[in-house]
């Protein structure tokens, strides 16, 4: 469990421990045993009914719009960067080269995607949820050792701040190979193909503040005609030399490997843009369950994508002069425009998707206290998933953009695309071999066979990736650099801040022993203050007494809780327990998936019959003014950036979606 850090107010930074309702009482035994004590948890609605996941036909088809938007897209550069690399030594690439490339390809989806994460990683859900962060969260739960969760959250991070580099890499990669496409259907027009790729791309971005939901449900079909497309074209390519289809054993990839040396090596460092996007099929696992994903790769995806990659070969054996773009060259002269339409769409849906999960990524990671608070939109009401990010859609923006202009083509592109998806892959692998290790019981040799085996060719083609950081590799290196920084240093430094208000404030039993005795007016009203931990007073509370010298007549300790699995107990989703005449000590828990809502949350108190009435409830935060010590925790820079973090962070109330005119707030001082 993490605490649910904050930026503007320490006071409501929640404890690391669930069991916060235990009471310290007044310190007078005879009082305490005499105070009514109220312990009760309430939950907010049925779960099966808000969460229904889609079923049938309807999953399929969401699965297929969102899970498999990215590897979908795949056909339209990997195999041709990869027969590039071999052209580029031995020109035009030999028959037997072109089988083994197309063999490759075909065993790198079975190893990686098919059993890797359909068949095993998969299996490992955190409460329903997958994706890394979720992963990350189950390793540390069953690890025992401080420092060996330390590390795993460190892996956990490395593979996030990589998803984020796929993120921006995604979106121009796919666009730009689509577009390309006007090359081939209108040669004189080669000159468009930037100014058109940035169009899409500044439409692309500027459409994610409507909402995926308005435009999800034409994402199925026309990724089922895709995938339909994707086969058509390939068995077209196929018919022109069948004996291709000989590559799909084994033999033909080892072949290749044992006969080109290190020249094989450098080609999975494109074999492997083949599997990109296979990291979406656990990641959006809670939005869909495994089956329908399951059953959409097996018998559609999978073989949709081999008969195309196969017809690809096929035809740059039959006619090695459409190495120029081998997946447009599989089409009928005139169906040209239609195809590249049909492409821009699909690459479209991939980087929408792509875009879409970088959203969810990065709201779980402020719930976790990874990143400062940022604006987060609803797009959906009835759908709590469907988030929308101001600020991280116009970095992701801001970087494809960069990145078209800067590589200018799809195959120069690539070199940057391959690092990052494989830094992914092995950061899942070792904390998947965690998983299945402690919690599924599997002995060392297990999986060290199984997981070793993965591990081994995951490292292999991340190596190879690593051969092109001159060539654009670096660029997700330094956003996965960069990220890593950021979210260490926002973590440290809220840590830090935490630590010294806990330092310097009274125990809450203190406070409740001393109150019957002082001389504070109470005053009608209903207050509520923030705090990070239910065992101290706040420090709003003791601005508010030391210049208002009042005390409302209710009063509530509200400590929100951010716990580290994906979704709270929907039936102990508050605790609440009376520490005093009319004071109550209140905890709200939210998983890492979820979006805090206060007032709605303290609604349900009522349904204990405790007296709180949202339109009177008066809100008390304080906001924090950070300084540096005399004897400084943090290096200077790492402050400095700490700190405009701090300033750029959007401020509590407005993330726990309290209204502003029902805040009051206190400034305070803290120096770390």
């Amino acid at each position: 469990m993490e605490p649910l850090m904050t930026e503007n107010d320490g006071d409501n930074t929640s404890p690391s421990h669930a069991d916060n309702t235990a009471s310290n009482g007044a310190g007078d035994p005879q009082k305490q045993s005499s105070e009514q004590r109220i312990s009760a948890s309430i939950g907010d609605g049925d779960y099966e009914q808000q969460h229904k996941k889609p079923v049938g036909w309807s999953a399929m088809l969401g699965v297929l719009g969102v899970v498999y938007g990215d590897i979908g897209t795949s056909p339209l550069y990997a195999l041709q960067s990869s027969v590039n690399i071999v052209g580029s030594v031995r020109h035009p690439a030999q028959t037997g080269e072109i089988m083994g490339l197309a063999s490759l390809t075909f065993w790198a989806l079975m190893f990686i995607v098919t059993f890797k994460y359909v068949i095993l990683v998969m299996r490992a859900d955190h409460d329903g949820e997958g994706g890394i962060i979720a992963l990350m969260s189950l390793a540390q739960r069953v690890c025992q050792s401080p420092h060996c969760r330390r590390i795993l959250g460190l892996v956990g991070i490395a593979g996030t701040c990589l998803f984020f580099g796929d993120s921006i890499i995604t979106p121009a990669v796919s666009v730009l190979s689509a577009v390309e496409g006007i090359e081939i259907a209108i040669p004189s027009a080669s000159h468009v193909v930037l100014p058109i790729a940035l169009i899409v791309l500044v439409a692309l971005f500027a459409a994610q503040a409507l909402g995926t939901g308005k435009i999800g449900k034409a994402f199925g079909p026309i990724m089922v005609i895709w995938f339909t497309v994707l086969s058509i074209l390939g068995l077209r390519g196929i018919m022109l030399y069948p004996h291709i289809l000989l590559a799909l054993s084994p033999t033909y990839a080892l072949t290749f490997i044992a006969t080109h040396g290190y020249l094989s090596f450098v080609t999975l460092g494109s074999v492997v843009l083949s599997v990109t996007g296979a990291e979406a099929l656990y990641a959006d696992m809670g939005h869909f369950g495994s089956s329908p994903i399951r059953k959409a790769w097996i018998f559609f995806v999978l073989p949709s994508l081999t008969l195309n990659y196969f017809g690809q070969a096929a035809l740059l054996i039959h006619d090695p002069s459409t190495l120029a773009n081998p997946f447009y060259h599989l089409g009928p002269a005139w169906a040209q425009i239609p195809l590249l339409i049909l492409a821009t769409f699909a690459t479209v849906i991939a980087s929408q998707a792509g875009i879409s999960g970088s959203f969810s990524l990065c709201r779980q990671l402020i719930q976790l206290g990874y990143l400062p608070r940022t604006q987060i939109v609803h797009t959906n009401a009835s759908e709590e998933a469907q988030v929308y990010l101001p600020s991280l859609n116009k970095i992701l923006a801001l970087g494809a953009i960069l990145l078209v202009l800067s590589f200018r083509s799809s195959a120069a592109l690539a070199s940057a695309y391959g690092i990052a998806v494989t830094g992914t892959f092995l950061c899942t692998c070792v904390l998947a071999t965690v998983v299945f290790r402690r919690m599924f019981k599997w002995s060392a040799l297990h999986v060290g066979i199984v997981f070793g085996t993965f591990f081994l060719i995951d490292g292999i083609f991340f190596s190879a990736n690593v051969l092109k950081i001159p060539d654009g590799g670096w660029v997700p290196l330094a956003i996965g650099i960069g990220s890593t920084i950021v979210m260490t240093t926002w973590k440290r430094g809220r840590s830090l801040v935490v630590a010294k208000q806990q330092a310097d404030s009274m125990p809450m039993a203190s406070f409740l022993a001393r109150l019957p005795q002082s001389r504070t007016i109470r005053v009608p009203g209903l207050a509520v203050f923030l705090t990070a931990n239910p065992e101290i007073v706040p420090n709003s509370l003791l601005h508010n007494l030391k210049h208002n010298k009042v005390l409302h007549d209710h009063v509530f300790f509200v400590t929100v809780q951010n716990l580290n699995q994906p979704e709270a107990d929907r039936n102990n989703r508050i605790s609440v327990e009376e520490m005093a005449q009319n004071i109550y000590r209140v905890v709200v828990s939210y998983g890492f998936m979820e979006m805090p809502n206060l007032p709605r949350a303290l609604q349900d108190l009522k349904a204990l019959h405790i007296a709180f009435d949202p339109i009177q409830a008066s809100y008390f935060t304080s906001h924090e003014l950070v300084v540096r010590s005399r004897v400084p925790k943090m290096q200077l820079w790492r402050m400095w950036l700490f700190l405009l973090l701090l300033r750029n962070a959007t401020s509590t109330t407005e993330f726990l979606r309290i209204p502003p005119d029902r805040v009051v707030e206190f400034g305070v001082r803290i120096a770390i």
